[in-house]
């Protein structure tokens, strides 16, 4: 089943209890809003699917994982009411996932940002390359981790949190990220990577889906506000990208 977004797409490809979700758009695998909305609605119909076991979600190409928002799309926004409802849209794919009931394994086949460091963080379980380096790059563009941030502070801790997304312009290797926490596994090669995934998944697929079930709840017990809290957080983000200065920041992104 393919969506087509705006030059990209969400891809869903359920096979022998494995769902895989794949999302892909031209520019580094960037999200807009429309893709976020989608990749919410497939993971939410994945995890009330009764043949589905366990998710993989991934994007496609063989480059950058995902460059986290739209920069079209937030240079476009006019207000804070759209500001909130694009950031929402992070909110909302988060929340999906974190209420999932079956485990989400993320493939991380390159360079992730911001946005693209939350989807990581918000997975059961995360395999790498060694060249999926990470940078949470908010902050040079006006505005801050505020929705991916309960995401990345959970995995990896408050500390490492705060590295993140106070020097957002220097990128963290891959290594670095495995010691942290967001990467459970890290591979010299995607063809590694690709075996471990199969591994796991074909492991997870004849696993107790009750059982499973039942340990991501308690993985993910006291995020039960998040509902809320996510939401209050992409109004801060809606707020500050409608300035001056988010707009000059996001203009010399655009042309490098």
């Amino acid at each position: 089943m393919l969506h087509e977004i705006q030059n990209g797409y969400v891809k869903v490809e359920p096979h022998n209890g494995i769902t895989t979700i794949e999302f892909f758009h031209p520019q580094s695998n960037s999200l807009p809003g429309k893709m976020l909305a989608e990749l919410a609605k497939e993971i939410h119909a994945a995890g009330n699917d009764a043949d589905t076991k366990v998710i993989l979600l991934r994007s496609g190409g063989d480059k950058a994982f995902c460059a986290g928002a739209s920069f079209d799309e937030l240079y476009a926004i006019k207000n804070k009411e759209e500001g909130l409802e694009f950031f929402s849209g992070f909110a909302h794919l988060i929340n999906e996932m974190r209420k999932c009931p079956k485990f989400i394994v993320v493939r991380v086949q390159g360079k992730c940002v911001g946005g693209g460091v939350g989807i990581v963080a918000a997975a059961d379980y995360a395999i790498a390359t060694e060249g999926a380096e990470i940078k949470l790059s908010e902050l040079a563009m006006g505005i801050g981790p505020f929705v991916v941030g309960p995401a990345v502070e959970r995995k990896i801790g408050l500390s490492c949190f705060t590295q993140l997304s106070i020097d957002s312009n220097m990128w963290r290797n891959a290594d670095w990220a495995r010691r942290k926490g967001l990467y459970a596994e890290l591979h010299p090669d995607v063809t590694g990577m690709d075996e471990s995934i199969r591994r796991l998944t074909e492991v997870l697929s004849h696993s107790s889906v009750e059982a499973m079930a039942d340990m991501k709840k308690v993985f993910w017990h006291g995020t039960e506000h998040w509902d809320k809290l996510l939401i209050e957080r992409a109004a801060i983000s809606g707020k500050l990208i409608i300035s001056s200065h988010s707009k000059k920041a996001i203009e010399k992104f655009k042309k490098k």
